[in-house]
């Protein structure tokens, strides 16, 4: 049977102002964060998932916390669901890494896969690893729609995965996700349907 996964960003961070990679650093929300999450869980309220599930760093464990709460669930963690490390980016700013490796970032923005910032987690091993786990919690939920909270570029790398896109365009075709903002897919096995894509927690829940 399938399963629908509301797929939501965590909230802001203090890094989001000055554009620093978090990745596997572990950075807390900001006020306007908070914000967020309990906005999420305004929607997942109405919404009515049957779990919540996060990434175990702790700005999404934050965001996705009001949720379960709202929903009297416990947050369950998945560990594979943790943000992509960034290797020499690592808590900093495209601009700070500009004036010590400009062909770095060059490579970067060319192909963000094949020019990976070094160091960095490789693309596909994070997009295989965010599949497994999504396709893990849609054959343990069949018929279900559930709530899962994790990160910007894994979810965008995922997202390809599941839907057979071209890892090296998920900057270009998934430009960003918005804090909080909710997609939504569908999966049945090894198929996959995105039905909403960075849709903000605000507008509540809509009819399927």
């Amino acid at each position: 049977m399938v399963a629908r996964l509301l797929l939501a960003r965590h909230g802001q961070t203090e890094w989001h102002a000055e554009n620093r990679y978090a990745g596997s650093s572990d950075v807390v929300l900001t006020e306007e964060g908070l914000r967020q999450a309990d906005e999420l869980a305004g929607f997942a309220a109405a919404a009515g998932p049957s779990a919540v599930f996060c990434s175990p760093q702790s700005r999404a464990r934050r965001t996705a916390e009001p949720s379960a709460k709202a929903l009297d669930l416990p947050l369950q963690v998945v560990d594979e669901l943790h943000e992509v490390h960034f290797g020499l980016m690592e808590g900093r700013t495209r601009a700070e890494l500009a004036e010590t490796d400009p062909a770095a970032v060059a490579r970067f923005l060319a192909d963000p896969v094949s020019g990976a910032f070094p160091g960095s987690e490789p693309p596909a091993a994070a997009a295989a690893r965010g599949a497994e786990a999504l396709r893990g919690i849609a054959a343990g939920v069949p018929g279900e729609t559930v709530l899962v909270v994790a990160h910007n570029t894994l979810i965008r790398l995922t997202l390809c995965a599941l839907l057979g896109i071209p890892l090296e365009t998920y900057r270009t075709v998934f430009p960003r996700l918005d804090n909080a903002a909710v997609t939504e897919i569908e999966i049945d096995g090894t198929r996959t349907g995105l039905l909403r894509l960075n849709q903000p927690a605000r507008t509540r829940y809509w009819t399927p």
